[in-house]
């Protein structure tokens, strides 16, 4: 019915050496030290130096691997149009952590007044300038942005990096498998077809969540994910070991948005690493399906590193100011601001946040609202680094020295900004601005997550909904059925449901189930259910049993990734209202209208004007989209 858009940050890693070669535990590894970490990325990412064997390296390997061997000139810097203002960035201590291509150096005015994300291109530009694929004119044409974006013209991006999930990444990886044999069947080496940039491909997209509020769930979703995909998990086994320049992270390891730094991924909430200053966003669409018909626009990009073309956008700048309220979770805020953003119209835009108000905001509500950004239409929604981006990355391991090194770098290239010092005016295509203290409680609903709706507010607009046309906000019910209510036999025992009877219930979502303040209050709502004996509904608890999948009179209680929320007390309370454990992916998600077991006891209750009849709910899927006087919708 109504649907909390909202998510946070890190969830837990699980890793299963099942599906994958001997190597995959160290790849694993590996990428665990690439969990989102803002270093210079993906501008600042493969950077403060280079990357030798795997192209250019970005996010936390960068963190992790410079840290301990110093940044490295980049490779071909000699041939590079500005190297010129190839600058040395020094430790505190004496010595450098290496070199690095300034900005400051430019010595040009027009940088200071561009916002931080287009200058997180800039950097790109100028560190991949050649004089060929990017030239000169490409850089004026940044340093120019005030000018050039209104006009819409293109210039082009190295991606420092390619982030593919299992559903859109297979069929990339066809395509290699495809161009190995024909170098084969040509007589030629099939090993010199091999991604020239770091591709990593994150199993995330299979997992059906069949068994739900059971000890069990977690287990048994996982073995059956692994029977249904038997032949897709072998032929990326191989992929893992074919290609010395791809990490594919086995199932059961977390989902995609938790990684690195990548400026480009298949999976539209790519744009959660956005919340700490990561730049990047989702390519899907066009560009997907061009490469699943073999048109290779990604493969061109990671087997040839060619740039990809992109419009300079324009950048909406949002200023927060104050503070939430008590009560106010990360999910009011990023429906009031999608509320916000939809009005103003973002589409093909980045929108870059500032102001005051981001002292206060944690880096787990940042990449709520950041994971938003297909929901608003913007490319991106960017979160430039700050002291509270830094102190992220201590609080989740990072060492003191790692943190310096990215202050460091950011500071000297002006991508740093300090809310404690007097700030350049910057220019913005736009500006809008929010009051955090005017945020309230609110829902979204009853069809979109972009349709808010105060909480206060919510039984009043259900009840205007269901008399309302059919539409985004109606179901065109008739005032004398509004009332009404289906009583029928549940598994031995009577039952009801009304229009608005909660049939469907998880704890779900990339960045919901690993934001702390979201999961311990879920935990806390749970704790006083249970100490004033509230129970779920018999049709609810039943359904949490029986299926999960389709729409209709369903219920589910899935905690998607909540391994640390064990740790607390809450977990027990949440338990006993049924939310289990059930995935780490996206099964929730994805598989609520397509998949699922249900038995022929439970069926979906419809009236069409002249009497009741009810319809087996497997066999009422595809009717769903069409029936508009329904008893349950959701």
């Amino acid at each position: 019915m109504y649907r909390a858009a909202a998510s946070s940050l890190r969830p837990s890693l699980r890793r299963l050496s099942t599906c994958s070669s001997s190597s995959a535990p160290r790849r694993a590894a590996a990428t665990t030290r690439r969990l989102l970490v803002p270093s210079p990325a993906p501008v600042s990412s493969r950077l403060l130096g280079a990357a030798a064997g795997r192209g250019h390296c970005s996010g936390a390997a960068n963190v992790d691997r410079l840290a301990s061997r110093g940044l490295a000139t980049m490779a071909g810097a000699s041939n590079n149009c500005f190297g010129h203002v190839l600058t040395s960035l020094p430790k505190p201590g004496g010595g450098e952590y290496g070199k690095y291509y300034s900005l400051p150096a430019l010595n040009d005015p027009r940088i200071d007044r561009l916002p931080y994300s287009i200058r997180y291109l800039l950097e790109s530009a100028i560190r991949n300038c050649d004089g060929f694929q990017i030239t000169e004119e490409d850089v004026e044409k940044i340093i120019d942005w005030e000018n050039t974006a209104p006009k819409n013209v293109e210039i082009p991006f190295k991606p420092a990096r390619v982030l593919l999930q299992d559903f859109t990444g297979v069929p990339a990886i066809v395509d290699l498998a495809s161009m190995r044999d024909a170098m084969a069947r040509l007589g030629d080496d099939p090993g010199k077809i091999d991604p020239m940039i770091p591709v990593d491909l994150v199993i995330d997209h299979s997992v059906q969540a069949d068994v739900v509020r059971s000890e069990n769930a977690l287990q048994a979703n996982m073995q059956l994910e692994f029977n249904r995909n038997k032949e897709r998990f072998a032929f990326l086994r191989w992929g893992s070991t074919a290609f010395n320049n791809m990490l594919i992270v086995p199932p059961g390891s977390g989902i995609v948005h938790q990684w690195f730094s990548i400026p480009m991924g298949t999976d539209s909430h790519t744009t959660m690493i956005d919340g700490m200053g990561v730049a990047g966003w989702g390519v899907g669409g066009i560009e997907a399906e061009a490469t699943m018909l073999g048109q290779f626009y990604l493969i061109n990009v990671i087997l040839n590193q060619q740039p990809m073309s992109m419009v300079l956008p324009s950048v909406v700048g949002f200023k927060l100011s104050g503070k939430l309220r008590d009560g106010v979770t990360a999910t009011d805020l990023v429906l009031a601001v999608t509320h916000i953003l939809r009005k103003h119209g973002v589409v093909g835009k980045f929108v870059e946040f500032y102001g005051e108000g981001m002292r206060e905001l944690a880096v787990a509500n940042r990449a709520t609202i950041a994971n938003m950004s297909p929901e608003y239409g913007a490319t991106m929604g960017f979160f430039p680094v700050d002291h509270v981006t830094l102190g992220y990355l201590k609080l989740t391991g990072r060492s003191d020295e790692k943190v310096e090194m990215v202050e460091a770098y950011l500071r000297a290239n002006k991508m740093f900004i300090d809310y404690n010092e007097t700030q350049t005016e910057r220019a913005y295509s736009s500006y809008l601005e929010l009051d955090l203290a005017d945020v309230e409680p609110c829902v979204s609903g009853p069809k979109r997550p972009h349709d808010r709706v105060a909480l206060k507010d919510m039984k009043a607009d259900w009840r205007a909904c269901l008399g309302h046309k059919v539409g985004f906000k109606g179901f065109g019910i008739p005032k004398e059925q509004q009332d009404k209510a289906v009583r029928f036999s549940f598994h031995g025992q009577p039952a009801e449901i009304r229009h608005g009877s909660l049939v469907i219930a998880a704890i779900t979502s990339c960045t919901n189930t690993s934001n702390p303040s979201v999961m311990l209050g879920a935990g806390l709502v749970a704790k006083k259910a249970c100490e004033l004996g509230l129970e779920v509904s018999l049709v609810a608890k039943k359904a949490y049993e029986e299926a999960i999948g389709a729409p209709g009179p369903i219920a589910d209680s899935v905690l998607e990734d909540v391994r640390w929320h064990r740790m607390t007390p809450m977990w027990h309370y949440t338990d006993r209202v049924g939310y289990v454990q059930g995935s780490y992916a996206l099964g929730p998600l994805l598989r609520w209208k397509q998949d699922g077991h249900v038995k022929e006891g439970f069926r979906v209750w419809r009236t069409d004007q002249t009497k009741e009849q009810s319809i087996l709910l497997d066999e009422a899927m595809t009717a769903w989209q069409s029936i508009t006087s329904i008893i349950v919708l959701y």
